[in-house]
């Protein structure tokens, strides 16, 4: 019932940093400007759940560079809700290899670096 809660990650997630640590996959942080203050992902771009409908459509004009580079996005937010629904706002938009790895938590458990 609560299936959107629930990450849904194709490869594990030791697999997905060293993809973000190469330049391999794009790392999106949806969570909010003040979660963000916190810390976030090394490597992740910040694009808030309420923005992210225009900065990842091509041709809107706040369209970020990251979703113009045609690599794989992993997205995480807290807990792994906004990443959901982050992951169907892109498959909406056409992108078709998208992660959500679930919360920030899930990132540094598996080994992956905090930036402050």
């Amino acid at each position: 019932m609560f299936g959107f809660l629930r990450p849904t990650q194709s490869a594990p997630l030791a697999d997905i940093i060293n993809r973000v640590a190469l330049g391999e996959m794009t790392l999106v942080d949806v969570r909010d400007h003040s979660e963000v203050a916190m810390g976030k992902a090394a490597g992740a771009v910040h694009v808030p759940l309420m923005r992210l409908q225009d900065m990842a459509t091509p041709s809107h004009p706040d369209c970020h560079a990251a979703f113009k580079s045609g690599k794989p996005i992993a997205l995480y937010c807290a807990s792994g809700a906004r990443s959901g629904m982050a992951a169907r706002i892109l498959a909406q938009l056409g992108y078709e290899d998208v992660t959500n790895i679930g919360g920030l938590g899930h990132w540094a458990q598996a080994g992956g670096a905090i930036e402050r």
